[in-house]
C-alpha cells in the first residue's frame, strides 16, 4: 500500500494518491491531471476511483477530466447530485482498491454531501481518514459555504457536530488525519500549518473535538467570526457539480503568444482585463495602463478569485518568460478559464513598440517614517486582513482589507496621496494597481510592508482605529 499526499501550497490544498496491487484511488484531485497519470504510469497501475469528499468551493477539481482520461469511476457520498455519471455511495459502503479497503463515512456539516473516506490496510485495520473539509488540523470546515442550501449555517454546524462525534471521534487515536486544506485556505478559520496528524493528537489539541463541548457551544464557536467567503466560491461549486471545459482546451487558448499590437487589439475588442503577474517591484517600474498586478509568486489563484468578480471575465496577461503555462494552469484551478493569451516579449516588447506605460511610486519604510515626521496627517492605508490589523498597526492607519477593497473605493479620498502597505509588499501592490485603474492617481506603495515599518520609530498600537479616511 502506498499513500501519498500531493500538497499545493498556493491553494493550501491536499490531494491524495492511494495505490495497492496495481489499483489507484485519487482523492480530491486538482484540475491538471497529468501528475496523477504520471504517478500511476510509474507504478504500473490503473486509476480505479476518483473520490470526491464534496463539491469544492475554493478550487475546480480534476475529477471529470481524470475520469475521461482513465475510465475511473467518480465517487461522491450521499446527497450529492452531480450532472455527470458518478457513483453516489451509501454511508458505510466499502470500495476495494487492490488489497486495501476504503469505507465511506457520510459526514455532513460543511456541506450536506460532505464525506470522509476511511482507509483500511491489507489486514483490515483502520489506517487513515481523508476528511475533506469536515476536519482540518486544528480546525473544522466552515458551515456557511453550502450553495443553494435551505439550511442555515447554525443548522449545518449542528450536523457537523454530530458527524464529528458519531463518525470521526470513535476511531482509534493512531488513525492518520489527511485533510483537504491547511493554513491559508478560506475554507476554515484557524487551520494549522501542519498538513496531517494523528486523530489522537487532534482529540487533544483541536478545539472542535473537545469532549466536554456541548452542541450549542460548538455551533457558537464554529460560526463566530466568519468572514464573507470569496465571490468565486459558488461558481467553483457549480463547475464541480455540473462539469467544465477540458483543461487541454483552456490551456491551448490561454497560451497564445500575442504581439503588442495583437494584445492591444484583443484588449479593446473583448474588454479583457489585463493581468500582470510579475513581481510587485517590477510592475511598479513600468506596466500597461489599467493593468492589475497579482504576482504569480504569492497567493495568486485565491487573490484572482477574490478580486476579479466575474469568473467568465476574459483575461490577457503578462508573465515572466517561461512561466506562461503556470499562469494559465493556476487561473484554471479556480475556474478562470477565459485567458485569451499573453504578451509575447513582455514589457520590453511593449515599450519597444512605443506603447503607453504607467508607473507607481514605491518607497522604503524609512522614507514613509520621514514623511510622517514632516506631516502626521498623511493618509496611510493598511490592506492587511482584519486580524492582522487588530494585532498591531500604525496609529494613524485606516484599515481597508484587500479582500473588500473593491467595495470600499468610495471611502477612500482621491484628493490625498494614499500610502499603501500590507505585511510584506505583495498585497499593497495589488491594491495600488486596483486603485490606479479606478482613477486614483496619488498613490505610494510602501516596500516591505508592515514588517519593514515595524523597524521604524512610527507610533504603533493594537487598538482598532477608525475604518475610513476623511
Amino acid at each position: 500500500m502506498k499513500v501519498e499526499q500531493i500538497y499545493t501550497g498556493c491553494l493550501a490544498q491536499g490531494a491524495y494518491y492511494i495505490e495497492s496491487k496495481g489499483e489507484v484511488a485519487i482523492v480530491d484531485p486538482l484540475r491538471e491531471i497529468k501528475p496523477y497519470l504520471d504517478k500511476a504510469e510509474k507504478d504500473g497501475a490503473s486509476i480505479k476511483y476518483v473520490l470526491e469528499t464534496h463539491f469544492h468551493a475554493d478550487f475546480v477539481s480534476g475529477h471529470v477530466d481524470l475520469a475521461k482520461a482513465t475510465g475511473a469511476e467518480i465517487v461522491f457520498g450521499p446527497n450529492a447530485q452531480p450532472a455527470f455519471a458518478a457513483r453516489i455511495a451509501a454511508d458505510g459502503e466499502e470500495l476495494k482498491v487492490g488489497d486495501v479497503t476504503i469505507k465511506v463515512l457520510h459526514t455532513p456539516g460543511h456541506t450536506m454531501e460532505s464525506t470522509t473516506y476511511l482507509l483500511k490496510d491489507e489486514q483490515g485495520k483502520d489506517y487513515a481518514i481523508f476528511t475533506g473539509d469536515t476536519l482540518f488540523i486544528g480546525d473544522v470546515g466552515r458551515p456557511d459555504l453550502a450553495v443553494k442550501s435551505d439550511l442555515t449555517e447554525e443548522q449545518l454546524a449542528q450536523y457537523l457536530y454530530q458527524s464529528l462525534r458519531n463518525k470521526i471521534m470513535p476511531l482509534a487515536d493512531e488513525v492518520i488525519v489527511y485533510p483537504a486544506h491547511g493554513a491559508g485556505s478560506a475554507c476554515g478559520k484557524n487551520m494549522s500549518k501542519e498538513t496531517s496528524d494523528t486523530l489522537g493528537n487532534q482529540k487533544k489539541n483541536n478545539y472542535a473535538l473537545r469532549t466536554d463541548m456541548t452542541q450549542d457551544e460548538f455551533v457558537k464557536e464554529v460560526t463566530a467570526g466568519l468572514l464573507p467567503p470569496p465571490g468565486y466560491f459558488p461558481f467553483n461549486v457549480q463547475m464541480n457539480r455540473d462539469g467544465y471545459e477540458s483543461i487541454d482546451k483552456v490551456m491551448q487558448q490561454g497560451l497564445q503568444a500575442l504581439s503588442p499590437e495583437a494584445f492591444e487589439a484583443a484588449a479593446n475588442e473583448t474588454g479583457a482585463l489585463v493581468l500582470d503577474t510579475r513581481k510587485p517591484q517590477d510592475f511598479a517600474k513600468a506596466f500597461i495602463p489599467n493593468a492589475i498586478n497579482i504576482g504569480i509568486d504569492g497567493g495568486f489563484a485565491p487573490w484572482v478569485g477574490a478580486l476579479i468578480p466575474d469568473i467568465k471575465q476574459p483575461i490577457l496577461f503578462l508573465a515572466e518568460e517561461g512561466r506562461e503555462e503556470e499562469v494559465v494552469t493556476r487561473l484554471a484551478r479556480v475556474g478562470f478559464d477565459h485567458a485569451l493569451g499573453y504578451l509575447k516579449g513582455g514589457m520590453e516588447a511593449w515599450r519597444a513598440a512605443g506603447k503607453e506605460v504607467d508607473t507607481i511610486v514605491s518607497i522604503p519604510a524609512q522614507e514613509l517614517a520621514k514623511r510622517y515626521t514632516e506631516d502626521k496627517d498623511i493618509a496611510i492605508v493598511d490592506v492587511r486582513k482584519p486580524g492582522e490589523f487588530q494585532a498591531e498597526h500604525l496609529e494613524t492607519a485606516a484599515p481597508h482589507p484587500l479582500d473588500y477593497l473593491n467595495e470600499q473605493l468610495s471611502e477612500l479620498p482621491k484628493d490625498k496621496t494614499l500610502y499603501i502597505h500590507c505585511a510584506g509588499g505583495y498585497r499593497s501592490m495589488i491594491a495600488a494597481s486596483i486603485l490606479k485603474a479606478r482613477g486614483f492617481d496619488n498613490l505610494v506603495d510602501v516596500q516591505g510592508g508592515y514588517k519593514a515599518i515595524a523597524e521604524t520609530n512610527m507610533p504603533r498600537t493594537s487598538f482598532v482605529c477608525p475604518s475610513t479616511l476623511k
